[in-house]
């Protein structure tokens, strides 16, 4: 009785250190609580979500390059080939080139840019071929201490034969990214436009040129 009791006390000693190891081995293997790795999940991604729409913002602004070598007057030029390409006349033509005006309900305001643009025009009608006048000028040259003067604004200086069959001017429209210029020539006679351009002039352009409104 006493070697079989012995046996018994062996035989559960053995079995509860067996179910302690099991239990700890259990309580080492056993995976995270769910709840724990659902809320791991959750943050990262929240933070790619974050991170895409950062970036998609980052693209969607406009992009301002702080320094170019894109001038006014490659705007220009390009506005000029429009021109002629579209150019509609069955006869030679002389045109005056005039300043552009803000687009509002007067059409009789211009700006710095506006006239930089009618000067600029000037050089590439002619370039292409154009017979442009230039209005400004008067019957003589004027000599004073300051310099010698041919143009001017003072319409009783000016010629009072009419020199030009078509006139070249346009509008300025003022938008958050630049400025919209419209371009066309139109026979004074008829006020038939035979040409007409419109470009987009990018503010960063206009700062680069240095030209004020």
């Amino acid at each position: 009785m006493n070697r079989n009791r012995k046996t018994y006390l062996a035989c559960c000693i053995v079995m509860l250190v067996t179910g302690c190891s099991t239990t700890d081995w259990y309580a080492v293997k056993s995976p995270a609580k769910p709840a724990e790795s659902q809320t791991v999940i959750e943050k990262m991604i929240m933070q790619a979500n974050q991170h895409e729409e950062h970036e998609q913002l980052t693209v969607n602004q406009v992009y301002t390059p702080h320094s170019h070598h894109v001038k006014l007057e490659s705007y220009v030029e390009q506005m000029a080939l429009d021109l002629v390409d579209t150019m509609v006349s069955d006869q030679a033509i002389n045109i005056a080139v005039v300043s552009f005006v803000n687009l509002d309900k007067t059409l009789q305001k211009s700006t710095q840019l506006g006239n930089q643009l009618s000067e600029t025009f000037i050089h590439q009608l002619q370039k292409f071929g154009y017979g442009v006048v230039d209005f400004k000028t008067t019957d003589q040259v004027t000599v004073t201490h300051f310099g010698d003067f041919v143009f001017s604004r003072d319409i009783k200086q000016l010629s009072g034969e009419r020199v030009a069959s078509h006139v070249l001017s346009g509008t300025l429209l003022y938008r958050a990214n630049g400025v919209e210029v419209n371009a066309r020539v139109i026979d004074i006679d008829s006020k038939r436009v035979i040409a007409s351009s419109t470009k987009l002039v990018p503010s960063y352009v206009l700062s680069g040129a240095s030209i004020g409104s």
